[in-house]
């Protein structure tokens, strides 16, 4: 039998309709024949097209509010029944069955009625039953029938008629199937997640339209970010974004939401290289900058204000990737957009979840993202001598950043600017000796600094390091059994050391 299928009949009922008025008129220039609920078969009536309704169909109304219109033997008989099946087909002419070739239906706002924050009996009317019943059914027989289950497969719809006329194929029919899986299975993992908020006893997630990615983690893997990136970044300027682009991206605003004072970072491998907090972003910049010139070739900049055109000039003598300010002067963009591939973003506010996940072996892991923030009233004192305010603000300064940077990861601040950090170390001592070193080689002077430890010392080994550095504050999660001969060797040598009881670690 040919795969090739004629479309006679056309059930539509749809909550969208912008777009749908030149396919009813193909439709019926064609010979096609409809039939219709409610609101959608007068919107059919009002282009001058006759329309039969469903209630004629079915010999029922529509009933409880408009919660039963379609679901009828009747109507789901002519979109299930199978054409080469002699038993259907006998059955289909018993009960006076019309057969029905195409279904035009959409569902209903769900997940536009909980972003709205609508109350829960709004929500629950909104969980469409006629439209996903008639989306799977009509998916389920797509050898016979095509389903167009939102107003995206319009297009699509809209090229087969203008190529084939009221035709259809096996391939066609095939690619609006998956398409209507794709919408129904998205449809009822919203409305899962709806329910399942806090649970977590299962996990579904579903995304559409991917965003193209330049590559994967290296030129040679493709990559595709599922998300909507729009929502969080209006891109004005630069080339298409990359695999790593996006992690680094997502290092730089979780790091710059720490912080409520005017803040300029650098990052480079999701770890921040340069980052200070000053009255003015060009100060801000320059400071950021001072940390780490050398790793700030290439890397991500982030300011959470606007980004003036002093600091465009400045940020300009360098190559990065990626710049991101909540919004920017026009004579700063000009200047910025001087390199045609320097990626330019504006970060608009948007709700983030609250939740990471991270796929792994043949899963995936799930976790609270770690969104503690420690203010002086957090910490304890553990030692005779206690810091003062000036390294009371840099302790929280620094432990804000190693809070953000690969583990083991030792962070050394002074005056609201990262003098250098230590990360990714197997070593907690390995992670102070190259901070230590690294602040040397660009000519810090250690007195005074504070130094955050992403975890407790099990030794008192750093604690020795940091005081013959020069620097004179710790703060680290403590917890260790050993915390006490650490306690003993900051007092020794005349260190502060406050203690969170929070853990930052980052893998």
């Amino acid at each position: 039998m040919s795969v090739t299928k004629p479309i006679k009949c056309a059930l539509v009922s749809v909550y969208h309709k912008d777009g749908l008025d030149q396919i009813i008129k193909k439709l019926y220039e064609e010979g096609v024949g409809f039939i219709s609920t409610g609101g959608t078969q007068a919107f059919i009536e009002s282009l001058g097209i006759p329309c039969g309704t469903v209630e004629d169909l079915t010999g029922y109304p529509s009933i409880l509010g408009g919660r039963v219109k379609t679901l009828h033997p009747k109507v789901f008989g002519g979109i299930l029944s199978r054409r080469d099946n002699e038993q259907d087909r006998l059955q289909a002419s018993e009960y006076e069955i019309p057969e029905i070739d195409l279904v035009i239906v959409d569902l209903y706002p769900f997940e536009e009625t909980v972003a709205s924050g609508a109350e829960e009996q709004a929500v629950i009317e909104k969980i469409d039953i006629g439209g996903i019943s008639l989306i799977r059914a009509a998916a389920k027989n797509y050898r016979d029938v095509i389903i167009v289950a939102s107003k995206a497969q319009y297009a699509p719809l809209a090229d087969m008629l203008a190529a084939k006329g009221a035709v259809s194929d096996l391939e066609d029919r095939r690619f609006f199937a998956k398409e209507a899986f794709a919408v129904s299975s998205g449809y009822d993992s919203a409305i899962f997640n709806y329910f399942e908020q806090p649970q977590g006893e299962h996990y579904r997630i579903a995304a559409d339209h991917p965003m193209p990615l330049r590559y994967g983690e290296n030129p040679h893997q493709s990559a595709k970010f599922y998300g909507d990136f729009s929502a969080l970044f209006q891109q004005l300027h630069g080339k298409e974004i990359s695999y790593n682009n996006l992690l680094d991206i997502d290092a730089a605003v979780n790091l710059i939401a720490e912080f409520d004072e005017l803040t300029f970072a650098i990052l480079k491998h999701n770890n921040a290289c340069g980052i200070a907090s000053r009255p003015t972003v060009s100060e801000a910049w320059t400071a950021a900058l001072a940390g780490d010139p050398v790793s700030a070739f290439g890397g991500i900049l982030i300011t959470n204000t606007r980004l003036d055109k002093e600091t465009a000039e400045a940020v300009n003598t360098i190559f990065f990737e990626v710049i991101i300010a909540p919004e920017y002067e026009e004579e700063a963009l000009t200047l910025l957009k001087q390199k045609k591939n320097r990626i330019i973003l504006v970060h608009q506010p948007s709700k983030i979840s609250a939740l990471q996940h991270r796929s792994l072996l043949n899963g995936v892991l799930t976790q609270e993202k770690d969104l503690s923030i420690q203010t002086p009233s957090d910490l304890q004192p553990l030692t005779t001598k206690q810091p003062d305010s000036r390294e009371t603000e840099d302790l929280l300064f620094a432990n804000k950043i190693v809070k953000h940077s690969k583990s083991n990861a030792i962070t050394l601040v002074k005056n609201k600017q990262l003098c250098a950090s230590g990360i990714g170390q197997t070593s907690r001592v390995d992670a102070l000796k190259q901070a230590v070193e690294k602040a040397k080689s660009f000519d810090f002077d250690l007195t005074g600094v504070v130094m955050a430890s992403d975890a407790f010392f099990p030794f008192p080994d750093c604690v020795e390091i940091a005081a013959k550095a020069g620097i004179t504050a710790v703060i680290q999660p403590g917890g260790s059994i050993n915390d006490k001969l650490s306690v003993d060797c900051c007092n020794e040598y005349g260190l502060s050391m406050v203690k969170t009881g929070i853990r930052h670690f980052k893998h």
